[in-house]
């Protein structure tokens, strides 16, 4: 396969900051060969910036599946299940920004349509894909004595990062439209957590679920990907009105990690760390906004040197990670590998959205 034929659902922020311009940059691997998204605006002029024909531009995702793609690219707001299992029984592999799913059983109906066409299911944690993120692991391998795991995300808000593009908006999508989306949403979450409808449901939990599902989900990949999935969510602690979250786990090592996240909106420095603790060594990794362009990601490893004195080593890598996950999808579709960030994995990443906020709610129910 000379070029991964590649079509986008979803053509919004992360679409048109990341995905759309590295695969024009990358046309030595990749042909955008379709468009789909829900707003004629956006359609139109994104299929105009990228040459997209506009035979190959769909407001229906159903369309573009049956369309000549090898793959798509899901970044799609709302529920990602649907438009991806449609995808898998047209045969075309997947990358499925994160969130993967609403729900576990959304996320293994996915995996289920891709196991059943043979086809690539790879879920876009791209911070996995990080080098950073790779040589923080390889350390993390090497250490005799893992005690604990820490994880810190202060998020302002995403107006701050997106103000420094042009995005093209869908103006032209109704209130109604958007209103019906969020609806769905809410009840799948309600549901998903024992309500009986999504107004019985307080909205400092689903302000949490929301934040854990959009963006923390990015710190439960991240410790997935070094200790697998935990035994047990032992607590969750929400408050702020549901703008900050600390959960701890458990696994059956006997490591404990403890995760935070807090909205923090107006002033404008991101800072997401993983840190993993031994008796004589640390390792602490450091991540940019996925709005970010050539901003580092940065390790910092501590250890007891040969004389018994404490040292560091600080290491930072610029590169894209989306530009590394673009390419680890096409080695995979042309080698038939299991991406690094598979489907099958991302089920429990899932289901550990909905333990985190039940530890929680049935604390204070």
């Amino acid at each position: 396969m000379e070029k991964l034929r590649i079509g986008i659902i979803g053509c919004g922020a992360i679409a048109q900051i990341q995905y759309l311009p590295l695969l024009r940059q990358m046309s030595d691997a990749f042909a955008i060969a379709g468009l789909s998204d829900l707003s004629s605006t956006v359609l139109s002029q994104v299929g105009d910036s990228y040459g997209v024909p506009k035979q190959r531009r769909f407001q229906s995702y159903d369309d573009l599946v049956q369309s000549e793609i090898d793959a798509v690219v899901i970044c799609n707001s709302g529920s990602h299940a649907p438009p991806s299992i449609a995808a898998a029984k047209a045969g075309k592999h997947l990358l499925v920004e994160k969130p993967m799913a609403t729900t576990p059983e959304e996320a293994k109906a996915m995996v289920d349509a891709s196991d059943a066409s043979g086809v690539t299911l790879m879920v876009g944690y791209m911070k996995r894909h990080d080098p950073a993120y790779h040589f923080a692991a390889s350390a993390v391998r090497q250490m005799e004595d893992v005690r604990f795991a820490q994880t810190q995300h202060l998020h302002p808000n995403n107006r701050n990062h997106l103000a420094k593009f042009p995005l093209i908006p869908a103006t032209d999508l109704s209130q109604a439209v958007r209103d019906e989306g969020a609806a769905i949403y809410a009840d799948a979450i309600a549901a998903m957590l024992g309500y009986d409808s999504r107004d019985a449901m307080p909205a400092a939990v689903k302000l949490a679920f929301s934040s854990i599902h959009g963006s923390m989900i990015h710190d439960i990949g991240n410790l997935s990907g070094l200790f697998g999935p935990p035994e047990r969510v032992i607590s969750t602690e929400i408050w702020s009105d549901g703008a900050g979250i600390a959960t701890t786990l458990a696994y059956a090592s006997g490591l404990r990690a403890q995760m935070t996240w807090i909205d923090l909106p107006d002033l404008n420095l991101f800072d997401e760390t993983l840190a993993v603790y031994g008796a004589r060594e640390r390792v602490v990794v450091s991540f940019p906004t996925g709005f970010s362009i050539g901003t580092p990601s940065t390790v910092t490893t501590m250890r007891i040197g040969d004389d018994g004195h404490p040292s560091s080593t600080f290491r930072s890598w610029d590169d894209n990670t989306f530009a590394h996950e673009l390419r680890h999808l096409k080695w995979c579709v042309e080698t038939g590998n299991r991406p690094i960030t598979n489907g099958r994995d991302a089920v429990a990443d899932i289901a550990l959205v909905r333990d985190i906020v039940l530890a929680y709610t049935a604390a204070n129910r």
